[in-house]
């Protein structure tokens, strides 16, 4: 297969009638998925709209995952945007992809005008009753090549500004066929998606979906507010899968909620974006001992996730959760500064090699080019890598450790120090639920925020049994919640500029 409609295409014949997406107040079936996303590329190929990016400005609904697929049957690719964003955002992504049209519904179209957005709005009510165009629909196809974008998803940059990854329908098809197996999905799968569907991260549910005949909830955010009742919801709609963030996680956990409620149809977790500390793995898996874990990790540009672990053993308190290693038809390459492979159990940056690795930054080339780089070990011919940026070792069992970012690693009173390796000592001490360290160059000292129930001063002293000298914090703040980005990570730019201001 070369597009990833022929999912969809062969899931309604199989089960038209079977819901497909759904909020849990309102949901699609597999036909009404099919029908109208077809009604919406023949709309869009009407507007002259061909092979170029349309915005999706939706609210999170089905009808905004329907938008996605009729984008695609225009032979276009779609940039999601999401009324959560910050307008500035907005801006700097209308400014970056110059969009002809943008698809919206009754919450945004008026703020897209009051942006200043001049181009075209297509109303989704509108765009669903578009007569279907079944020539053209065919034609479209019948020239699209799996190297063809199916989407840009927009990631945050070092200097503010986002840049956009555009994937192709080969990464994205070897993704979902890669991650079914490694996470055994089928047509019972009941997925609850908690990510924007901005994010990459939403891919392991809607693509999925369409393969199988599976069911997916986009379960309400306000819900990640209320665990308790976020558990309810998992058990309402007899959620089986779900593929999370560690934050979301250690919301469910941290606040006692097991003591309450328990999710009682879970076979599937599926977690990453942070490290997931060892005690709050061992709340969930002692609370659900039947349900498989999994660890993913992988960067946007390598269309998601590209390596995986599964949890078959138990951890120490201060051990690491492996990631394991790379899905079929992937390769990790662990490159030292020299550009060659480090030695087992030595840190190198993580270097993708592979069809996950994704077309580039859109409308970006210098950037494109500091990270899509010739793969340093292949002089004979062009082969592109992408560089994450990631610094991991290899343990004595040969599985990947995910150890910082490389802009985490930090030269202090002489010493080379990781600032994870801080994070994860003070997340030994008792009743420390989540916690950020952060470097200050013009000052040269180390700041330790954290979320928990022991107070500033005993936390200091519990470091000083535990941490050198020299990687001692300066600085430990206690706050009443950590901040975290829209896609479920620490804030850290956030906490660096918070502490650069004191």
């Amino acid at each position: 297969m070369n597009n990833v409609l022929e999912y969809m295409e062969g899931t309604v014949n199989r089960v038209p009638d079977k819901l497909a997406f759904s909020n849990g107040e309102e949901g699609i079936t597999f036909r009404e998925v099919y029908d109208r996303t077809r009604a919406i590329g023949s709309g869009l190929h009407a507007r002259g709209l061909y092979r170029e990016p349309v915005v999706v400005y939706m609210k999170k609904h089905p009808n905004m995952v329907n938008a996605f697929f009729g984008v695609i049957q225009s032979g276009c690719f779609y940039v999601p945007i999401d009324e959560e964003m910050p307008v500035h955002r907005i801006r700097l992504i209308f400014d970056t992809v110059h969009p002809r049209a943008v698809i919206c519904d009754d919450s945004t179209a008026g703020h897209a005008r009051e942006m200043g957005y001049e181009n075209e709005l297509c109303m989704y009510s509108d765009l669903i009753r578009s007569s279907v165009d079944d020539a053209a629909l065919q034609e479209i196809r019948r020239k699209s090549l799996d190297i063809d974008p199916i989407y840009i998803v927009f990631t945050s940059g070092s200097t503010g500004v986002p840049k956009g990854v555009a994937a192709c329908h080969r990464s994205v098809i070897d993704y979902i066929e890669t991650l079914s197996e490694v996470l055994e999905f089928d047509e019972d799968t009941v997925f609850g998606n908690q990510t924007p569907l901005y994010f990459d991260a939403c891919l392991k549910e809607v693509y999925p979906t369409l393969k199988f005949g599976a069911t997916t909830y986009l379960i309400p955010k306000n819900l990640f507010m209320f665990p308790v009742k976020l558990v309810e919801y998992l058990n309402t709609y007899k959620i089986n899968t779900i593929c999370w963030v560690v934050s979301a996680l250690t919301i469910v956990s941290t606040f006692g909620t097991f003591d309450t409620v328990k999710p009682e149809y879970l076979k599937r977790v599926a977690f990453g974006s942070e490290v997931f500390p060892v005690k709050q793995l061992k709340l969930w898996r002692d609370t659900l001992p039947e349900t498989r874990f999994t660890n993913l990790y992988g960067p946007t540009e390598a269309t998601g996730m590209c390596c995986y672990y599964k949890v078959e053993r138990d951890f120490e308190p201060g051990e690491v959760i492996p990631i394991g290693g790379p899905f079929r038809n992937t390769e990790i390459l662990l490159l030292g500064e020299d550009g060659k492979l480090v030695q087992d159990g030595e840190a190198g940056e993580i270097c993708v090699r592979g069809t996950s690795v994704t077309l580039g930054y859109y409308n970006n080339p210098e950037k494109t080019s500091e990270s899509f780089v010739q793969n340093p070990l292949c002089t004979a011919y062009p082969e592109i890598i992408y560089r994450t940026g990631d610094l991991a070792k290899r343990n004595e069992r040969g599985e990947l450790i995910f150890l910082s970012r490389k802009d985490d690693q930090i030269k202090h009173m002489g010493h080379r120090i990781e600032l994870g390796e801080i994070e994860a000592v003070t997340m030994l001490a008792e009743g420390i639920r989540s916690v950020c360290c952060v470097f200050n160059p013009e000052k040269n000292k180390i700041a330790l925020y954290y979320t928990g129930d022991m107070k500033e001063q005993e936390l200091k002293a519990e470091l000083k049994n535990r941490l050198p000298r020299y990687m001692l914090p300066h600085a430990v703040r206690q706050l009443t919640a950590m901040p975290y980005t829209p896609n479920g990570k620490v804030d850290r730019n956030l906490l660096k500029k918070k502490y650069m201001e004191e």
